[in-house]
């Protein structure tokens, strides 16, 4: 089992420290008390040492657009301790395990990229390999971020776990790079304009990650449409080997971008401590929507309660010349919905 916990002990290891690395650089990291690396990623984070709470917070942003992505789901990407981050919910090569690999992974290269770009770190900084010419009317200046760098440390660090000849390993490495190229295909021009009251005589651009939501957004498509797989056994060299192939042959295969699973996920509708699920009772659903979050496909049928809540809001607000707002405040009632 241990040899699928990467990039679980990352995120046990980063939420246990967040705290105390909450400013990057701020504290030495002591490579040898994080739990669980191997010797590849031990020599990494001792050669890495300064971008090593960059890992740790991309492993943490991962975690927070997880639970964004899944709030209205019956599972919804909860965390239990810094030991068993998940619990049992990601023993098995599931669509959910697929989507955090590949969240995860693109979340350390994207804090270390954006670490970079920020000067937070002297081994990297600004990417000048492959600007090319600059368009009409603007050109290069300013900082393009290292999104190839990013994606090193990403690779080098969260995939050296990753290299058996088993299915698992192929599965988390191919869901691992499809994060990391998520971050490449998102990349944009971003520009600033120069002159006198904004008159833009002159433009930089360069070129910038996107918002983390927009990644978000991007693998919870890639979740919903995820290649099913089926395990197949060579005989090689080296012995045997595991590699995966398309369950149904009429589909277009997964291309590097596409997630990609063999195991069927367990429905979370009832607690089960052996798959992971905590069920949806007392989940908050929404009465109005046909969707998975709605109440009668997050509460699987069972139906579901509804409570009034009273809310304070501000209220009747007016604009003062110059220059406040005043407002009252109010209390509103809501009926809240959960599921039984």
């Amino acid at each position: 089992m241990l040899m699928y916990m990467l990039p679980f002990i990352l995120i046990g290891w980063s939420l246990a420290v967040g705290h105390q690395y909450s400013s990057l650089g701020s504290q030495p990291i002591l490579c040898g008390s994080i739990p669980g690396l191997v010797p590849k990623q031990l020599r990494f984070c001792r050669n890495y040492v300064e971008i090593m709470p960059s890992v740790a917070e991309g492993v943490k942003i991962g975690i927070q657009e997880c639970q964004h992505q899944f709030r209205g789901r019956r599972w919804n990407c909860t965390t239990i301790n810094d030991k068993a981050i998940f619990g049992p919910v990601l023993d098995k090569a599931t669509r959910e395990s697929a989507f955090v690999h590949a969240i995860a992974s693109a979340g350390v290269a994207f804090a270390v990229t954006r670490s970079c770009a920020e000067g937070s770190a002297t081994i990297c900084g600004c990417d000048t390999r492959h600007k090319g010419p600059p368009g009409e009317g603007w050109k290069w200046g300013g900082c393009s971020e290292d999104v190839e760098f990013g994606s090193m440390v990403s690779r080098e660090f969260a995939d050296a776990r990753e290299n058996r000849p088993d299915a698992r390993s192929a599965m988390n490495r191919h869901n691992n790079e499809a994060g990391r190229t998520s971050l490449n295909d998102n990349m944009f021009l971003k520009c600033k304009c120069h002159g006198l009251s904004g008159s833009c005589e002159v433009k930089t651009c360069w070129w910038s990650q996107p918002d983390f939501r927009v990644i978000g957004d991007y693998m919870k498509d890639k979740y919903d449409s995820a290649s099913e797989m089926v395990v197949e056994k060579h005989k090689e060299s080296r012995g045997w080997v595991e590699t995966l192939r398309s369950k149904y042959n009429f589909f277009k295969p997964p291309t590097e971008r596409d997630l990609v699973y063999y195991e069927s996920s367990p429905n979370f509708c009832e607690p089960n401590p052996e798959t992971g699920s905590f069920g949806t009772r007392d989940r908050t659903c929404n009465l109005t929507s046909h969707g998975i979050d709605g109440c009668d496909l997050l509460c699987c049928g069972r139906g579901h309660n509804t409570q009034a809540e009273k809310r304070k809001e501000k209220c009747h607000c007016i604009f003062h010349w110059c220059c406040y707002v005043s407002c009252q405040e109010c209390v509103r009632v809501y009926d809240v919905h959960t599921c039984k």
